[in-house]
């Protein structure tokens, strides 16, 4: 109780609000959103994308907000009070969080490279004569098997210097090391005073990329052809929308865009006071997220079109989908532009900054769950919580430096399909069969009105009870149906490094048997009472307050029922605080 008292809130609500949009819109907003556009019918796609907006991810992130600022705890503890039995999906919340941060500030490194190297002019890849090119480079985009562009051998042999194969590792490449080190540093200065530093750090970091994003969409639509990739990127196929997968790749989208299941949502919003009014906060996240997803896709088919009318080639065969669409095609549109060097410069402080806000809230999950977890011995063998961040960030930077090898990119895209494709969507289902279903969405309701003294709407109970569990549940049965062995380009990673993907994806999904076990294992009496006990809320709190000969020690009979009434009868004396 006195460490839910001392935990520390937002100095302003807006705050909380930023960060929140900060976590959620990130580079996938920038690349992932247009590629799906476009390959699911243009406009088409945004009916389910919408829908989908409404009857998924609103309900869901209030879900989430929910839980964080009834609990006061990280995704771990919160979980472990709502239902027992799935205190495993919060740590492998933090798990998923944790791993996804070593390789995702790879992506930031990429963004201060490009950064710096904006500074020259000519740009660096607006032109083959350079000693990292090859006989087959172009300076502009061809139909042509062999050929490859300026831009495409800037981003293959100057900065990565890549490897034909994830076999042959390479040497580090220190400029990109060096790079990540700065990359970390600036995280740590983010969130190394908790809400006292990232509340304040949000304002510059989740604000500014919608004026860059605005500027760019400005001088874009001026551009030569530029309607004609944007009439391609709005213009329905409606015959698209009979398609099954292209409903799947809405929801799905916007399941990670706004970031269901990867607990950061739930570790900011614990800091939050606890009257705030969580449904203002929500559809600002949600709708603000997706909102940034439309104009990213205006600003990058804006620069197709250009590049369609400059080159002759169709718009189709310009666009690449992940980390090609803004390192290699979107760079390529700058060098024919006006003042090439501004809107680099522009692009490259965007998705820096779109980067730091989603990385240092990945970070924050894996702190405040050590924060929650951790004792009077731990804290003070830490002394302060900056020597804690400081430490996290230390490990993350080691683990890290594979993906700056020569052979990097190969590391890189393993981690990221089996941690954000395959790892996700099973913790994603079961946190959400624990809180809707187990937990109950009564419950939830209750804990709502306790808070803001209104309880959610029927649309939101039906959303909790019936849509999304359905939803979430078509999503990974479809996701292991069309599983995919990771590749990148055309190359295709040999089973060995698939076997490591799986372990890579293990690491964070054997966190929810685990934890189911270990919690069937310390609760008292028989199997039957052990599993009744496991989804009754807050029965391992209780029971870690009672006394060890109640708990069954010394060979006495722990009182199984005054555990098993604890979430029908009582509420944690702690939340009226």
């Amino acid at each position: 109780m006195d460490q839910l008292e001392s935990r520390p809130t937002w100095s302003r609500q807006i705050e909380f609000t930023l960060a929140g949009i900060g976590s959620a819109v990130g580079l996938g907003n920038i690349w992932r959103f247009p590629y799906l556009c476009f390959r699911s019918g243009g406009g088409a796609f945004l009916v389910p994308y919408l829908l989908m907006l409404v009857v998924l991810g609103i309900p869901l992130l209030h879900m989430e907000l929910t839980l964080g600022q009834y609990t006061k705890r990280g995704p771990v503890h919160a979980m472990a009070q709502f239902c027992p039995l799935f205190k495993g999906v919060g740590l492998a919340s933090v798990a998923i969080s944790f791993i996804m941060c070593t390789y995702y500030n790879v992506v930031i490194t990429w963004a201060l490279y490009y950064l710096f190297s904006s500074f020259q002019a000519p740009l660096p890849w607006q032109n083959c004569n350079n000693t990292w090119n090859t006989p087959n480079c172009t300076d502009h985009a061809t139909n042509g098997t062999y050929s490859s562009t300026a831009s495409q051998e800037f981003f293959k042999y100057k900065m990565l210097e890549q490897t034909g194969r994830v076999e042959d590792a390479g040497v580090i490449r220190w400029e990109l090391c060096l790079l990540l080190l700065l990359a970390w540093i600036l995280i740590y200065l983010c969130i190394f005073k908790g809400t006292k530093s990232t509340g304040k750090v949000v304002y510059f970091t989740a604000l500014l990329p919608y004026v860059i994003l605005l500027a760019l969409l400005i001088n874009n639509v001026q551009l030569p052809g530029a309607m004609e990739g944007i009439t391609f990127f709005i213009v329905p196929e409606w015959d698209k929308l009979l398609s099954v997968e292209v409903w799947v790749n809405a929801a799905a989208q916007i399941f990670n865009s706004i970031g269901i299941g990867f607990g950061f949502l739930i570790a900011m919003s614990s800091y939050n006071a606890f009257n705030n009014n969580i449904i203002k906060d929500t559809l600002t996240i949600s709708i603000v997220n997706s909102l940034t997803s439309i104009m990213a896709g205006f600003v990058i088919f804006s620069a197709f079109g250009y590049m369609s009318h400059l080159q002759g080639v169709p718009v189709p065969q310009l666009a690449v989908d992940g980390p090609g669409l803004v390192y290699i095609v979107y760079p390529q549109a700058f060098a024919s532009m006006p003042l090439p060097q501004l809107w680099a410069v522009l692009f490259f402080c965007m998705l820096l900054f779109l980067g730091i806000d989603s990385e240092f809230a990945m970070v924050e999950v894996m702190v405040t769950s050590l924060v929650d977890q951790s004792n009077q011995q731990f804290m003070k063998f830490f002394k302060r919580k900056e020597l804690l961040v400081l430490v996290v960030c230390s490990i993350a930077f080691l683990l890290g430096i594979p993906n700056v090898m020569q052979a990097g990119i190969y590391v890189f895209q393993l981690m990221d399909h089996y941690t954000a494709i395959v790892s996700i969507m099973f913790l994603a289902f079961f946190e959400v069969v624990a809180i809707c279903w187990f937990y109950g969405a009564s419950r939830l309701s209750e804990n709502l009105e306790e808070m803001t003294g209104k309880r959610p709407n029927i649309f939101f109970k039906v959303c909790w009870q019936i849509i999304d569990p359905f939803l979430v549940t078509v999503i990974l049965i479809f996701s292991v149906i069309q599983f995919k062995p990771a590749r990148y380009g055309d190359y295709v990673f040999p089973p060995w490094a698939q076997g490591i993907g799986w372990v890579i994806a293990l690491a964070s999904i054997i966190w929810i048997p685990l934890g189911s076990i270990h919690t069937l294992w310390v609760l008292p009496g028989s199997f039957l009472q052990k599993l009744k006990l496991s989804v009754t809320p807050y029965a391992l709190s209780e029971m870690s307050k009672m006394p060890y000969y109640e708990r069954g020690g010394h060979d006495k009979k722990p009182d199984v029922y005054a555990i098993s009434t604890i979430g029908l009868q009582d509420k944690p004396t702690n939340q009226a605080s």
